[in-house]
């Protein structure tokens, strides 16, 4: 180099070197509104922790978490055009989206495994799905109409042992010959307070139910003319749901206690420990692509057993039902503890 130019050199290095150290005027931040389909609980605990650590932010998002409840039905207002992001329940409310031709897509599956369970009393020593089949059951109509049509269609059940559950454990704790559906996350905890016995727990999922859970919806018109606010969205949580999982979820949960004021610090960590155990949110296709992964073969699969068990018809296209377009980069990977 020149001599002559080594003091302007010299200048405009220390410059761009100066200007990297001070942190950068804050952008604009793009406005979105996410709806979940209940009040602020563990289960959500990934959004609100990417919230509250300031995750969104990072990936130039300024997130407002709309939560839902027993009288609210955020979904609708994701299709009105209110929400730009909504909390699926499971695969199923996808493929209802498309046989109802209402232009809704799942962009990520942040529960590899649907967390539905089916309560025992112990001293059953029931460990396999099968051995149900006897007992009383206790079924929401909503579970009637999904999950226990493929009880019915793949392991036999019949809907004359099932009476109404009404989210209220009594009638299980009373009744030794029965069996209560709830959430691995939250009705095992209720039970065990309320009647002071650990209940025996069959997760559906590892006896072939196979739905997706806790996907985040949005619009196709979204989809196809913001893709890049779509990926930093589904990036962005993903990050958030390994920082809730396995880091410091503190901030995440002082802002689900300040939304939900009835929740306990004790609720949160029994449902953080149940997730992890069972591997609702971090398992098998995660373990290489990350938290949010989908595939084909999965989605294809359960449409399938849904369309054998009477739930959704054989003629609708599922495939409009999602997208793997924002999945499977393996975000977030380096977050998992290695042990």
């Amino acid at each position: 180099m020149n001599p002559a130019f080594l003091p302007r050199a010299l200048t405009a290095g220390l410059l761009a070197l100066a200007a990297a150290l001070v942190p950068a005027r804050a952008e604009t931040l793009d406005k979105v509104s996410f709806g979940t389909n209940w009040v602020a609980e563990a289960e959500h605990g990934g959004f609100f922790q990417a919230v509250a650590d300031g995750t969104y932010n990072k990936y130039g998002l300024d997130v407002t978490i709309v939560p839902g409840g027993p009288n609210t039905n955020n979904r609708i207002l994701l299709t009105a055009g209110k929400l730009d992001f909504f909390m699926s329940a499971n695969t199923l409310q996808s493929f209802d989206a498309v046989a109802n031709n209402v232009p809704l897509v799942a962009v990520s599956a942040i529960f590899q495994k649907d967390p539905q369970v089916l309560l025992t009393h112990p001293e059953s020593k029931i460990a396999r799905l099968e051995d149900l089949k006897p007992l009383t059951l206790f079924v929401s109509k909503e579970g009637v109409a999904s999950y226990f049509q493929w009880l019915k269609s793949e392991y036999g059940f019949s809907e004359s042992k099932v009476k109404p559950y009404t989210f209220n454990p009594q009638p299980f704790i009373v009744n030794k010959q029965s069996a209560m559906q709830g959430y691995v996350t939250s009705e095992p905890y209720a039970v065990e307070k309320a009647a002071g016995f650990k209940p025996g727990v069959i997760l559906l999922a590892d006896h072939g139910f196979n739905a997706y859970s806790t996907l985040i919806e949005t619009r196709r018109e979204i989809v196809d003319k913001k893709p890049d606010l779509v990926q930093r969205f589904v990036d962005a949580s993903a990050i958030g749901w390994y920082n809730y999982i396995y880091g410091d979820n503190s901030a995440g949960n002082a802002l689900i206690k300040k939304m939900n004021p009835e929740m306990t610090d004790e609720l949160l960590g029994y449902s953080v420990a149940k997730m992890k155990e069972y591997g609702i949110v971090d398992s098998g296709d995660t373990i290489r692509d990350g938290i949010g992964a989908m595939t084909d073969a999965r989605v294809a699969s359960f449409f399938d057993k849904m369309v054998r068990a009477g739930v959704v018809r054989r003629d609708i296209d599922y495939r409009q039902a999602y997208t793997l377009r924002f999945v499977n980069k393996g975000v977030g990977l380096d977050l998992r503890p290695k042990n």
